[in-house]
């Protein structure tokens, strides 16, 4: 999970416990966008772009390692982050905790106390308390999952006694950090049917110590990445291999929120859906899309094939976890230089700790209409046009900026959440599709 807050402001068979089966149901968490107001809203983006490098840091070292359930989904605006949170109800009985959404991750956990042991430097966390769930499970350091399978998440090779519990030190590359102990737990989810699911035997990390600002206004993380161990893993082995999202506006006060669904959710979608391949092994544990190049209007702009060619250390992938949206160099200059042409008239400006290269005085007046419209195309034909206020983000009252990093070269390139907002994307684990349409998201 990469941790940005600020501008714009996710073993064994799950065993699922519902009085009638028999019916089609999805599973919907409830999404809601985390930010706060910093002292200004320079403060904000300053967070934002520092916190965002640091998680592109870790996607690339993390790609060298080769009926459903709805939950609540929303901005983290009025938390001070710049990622999405969920409502999730862990243990029995269960608690509710408020989580980061992050489908570059693959570690689910919440802030725990386990043998009185727990700590936070996170501001003002709920605390799960292991020893007070009668479904909670600690997973032993001697088994096999503890020493060979969960090894890519961390797990620490001390075992001092056959009863100690399998732990791990889970550290993100902006220096925050999260230690405790795996466990196995229930998860109970709502479903679209208006009843409720537990989720049995999910693998959960149990946090006794968090360190940093990743989690700012959050009790833990939703592992949504592609992996044996996920939260997406174990839900769509349950209600079919899909799971969706549709993420309001970046800068939504937390009463206004969406649904992280489980299940099919794109029947009632618009006749503007659009269906390209999701290349699930080509850069894992992350969701990889086959962008083949971008266009201003009707220009097509001249970026080498190798940007977006993961064999060579490019590629595209999408990601609920970053704000911003991540350009290799050669194809971030040529869009921020494109879209510089149509701002001429504005003053350029370069707002004190905001470490974005291109921000403009828009207090005289500016409409986005201007702008031409930004088009990412897929191999497979399809297009995704991000709305202008997508790429053209507000950094502080009367400053605008192109919300665009250099990644440098070669590099992964990421479409962050801010480029992704206001559409609805399904994810398709079966047969290896994204689809996406523009939404509301009400």
């Amino acid at each position: 999970m990469k941790r940005n807050r600020a501008l714009s402001c996710l073993l064994t068979m799950l065993l699922i416990a519902v009085a009638d089966c028999t019916e089609e149901t999805v599973v919907r968490l409830e999404m809601a966008h985390r930010d706060t107001l910093f002292p200004t809203q320079y403060h904000r983006i300053e967070d934002i772009i520092g916190e965002d490098k640091k998680r592109h840091s870790l996607i690339s070292q993390k790609r060298k390692i080769k009926g459903g359930a709805k939950i609540s989904l929303g901005s983290g605006f009025d938390y001070g982050a710049a990622q999405y949170f969920a409502e999730v109800s862990v243990g029995t009985p269960a608690k509710r905790f408020r989580v980061v959404v992050d489908t570059g991750s693959e570690l689910t956990w919440v802030n725990c106390r386990f043998h009185g042991k727990g700590k936070s430097k996170v501001e003002n966390p709920r605390v799960f308390s292991a020893e007070e769930s009668s479904s909670f499970r600690k997973v032993g350091c001697l088994t096999q999952t503890c020493k060979v399978d969960l090894m890519n998440l961390f797990s620490l090779s001390n075992c001092p006694t056959p009863s100690t519990p399998c732990s791990y030190d889970y550290r993100y590359a902006d220096g925050s950090a999260a230690q405790g102990v795996f466990a196995k737990e229930t998860f109970t989810v709502d479903l679209t049917n208006g009843r409720k699911a537990s989720l049995h035997g999910l693998l959960i990390g149990c946090s006794s110590s968090i360190n940093g600002d990743s989690f700012r206004g959050a009790d833990g993380v939703l592992g949504l990445a592609l992996s044996d161990y996920s939260f997406t893993s174990k839900a769509t082995n349950i209600f079919g291999g899909k799971f969706s999202y549709c993420l309001v506006d970046h800068i939504s006060h937390k009463n206004v929120s969406n649904y992280l669904t489980f299940g099919s959710s794109l029947t009632n979608a618009t006749a503007l859906r659009r269906t390209t391949p999701l290349d699930l092994n080509l850069i894992p544990p992350f969701y990889a899309i086959n962008i083949v190049g971008i266009s201003l209007g009707s220009k097509m702009l001249e970026i080498p094939p190798k940007v977006w060619d993961a064999k060579t250390g490019g590629g595209t992938i999408l990601d609920s976890g970053t704000s911003l949206t991540f350009l290799a160099e050669e194809a971030y200059k040529a869009v921020v230089s494109g879209l510089e042409r149509y701002l001429v008239g504005l003053k350029r400006v370069k707002p004190e700790g905001v470490p974005i290269e291109y921000c403009f005085d828009t207090k005289s007046g500016f409409s986005e209409s201007k702008l031409p419209q930004l088009t990412f195309h897929f191999k497979s034909g399809a297009r995704f046009e991000p709305h202008r206020k997508s790429y053209l983000v507000d950094a502080a009252p009367g400053v605008r900026c192109l919300g665009f990093v250099s990644a440098g070269t070669p590099a992964t390139n990421v479409v962050g959440n801010i480029m992704q907002q206001n559409y609805l994307w399904e994810f398709d684990l079966v047969a290896s599709t994204l689809s996406f349409s523009p939404s509301t998201c009400r």
